[in-house]
């Protein structure tokens, strides 16, 4: 349904920063940088940050497991961004529900989520 999405930020260089190793831990992904904005995708720009009039938003990023959402936390919270929910299942959102939420530089809410853990511990 969504082709791309693109962030408003306050500060492209400390978002670039941010995004580069949050997105590392969960994909291999081309980078597009470009005058005011930087992008990241698989051939094509998918996702991005520009510099722009925030308004915090949330965004939902695809995790192969469990141990991606946990690497996503760790990237995340090195990378300067603030806890907004630790790793762990979260059955309110469904069986299998594996996510963790973020807010980065600008206060978005990030999460990294895998649909279908097997059992209901949050073992590694």
């Amino acid at each position: 349904m969504i082709d791309h999405i693109t962030l408003p930020v306050s500060d492209l260089a400390r978002s670039a920063a941010f995004y580069d190793a949050v997105l590392a831990v969960l994909g291999d992904f081309d980078r597009y940088d470009d005058e005011d904005a930087v992008g990241f995708g698989n051939g094509t720009w998918e996702f991005g940050v520009a510099l722009g009039l925030v308004a915090p938003v949330h965004l939902a990023l695809t995790a192969a497991g469990p141990n991606a959402v946990r690497a996503f936390y760790a990237a995340a919270l090195a990378a300067g961004g603030h806890c907004n929910g630790a790793p762990g299942l979260r059955p309110q959102y469904g069986s299998g529900y594996y996510a963790a939420f973020v807010r980065d530089p600008d206060g978005h809410n990030i999460e990294a989520v895998h649909r279908g853990v097997a059992d209901t511990s949050d073992r590694p």
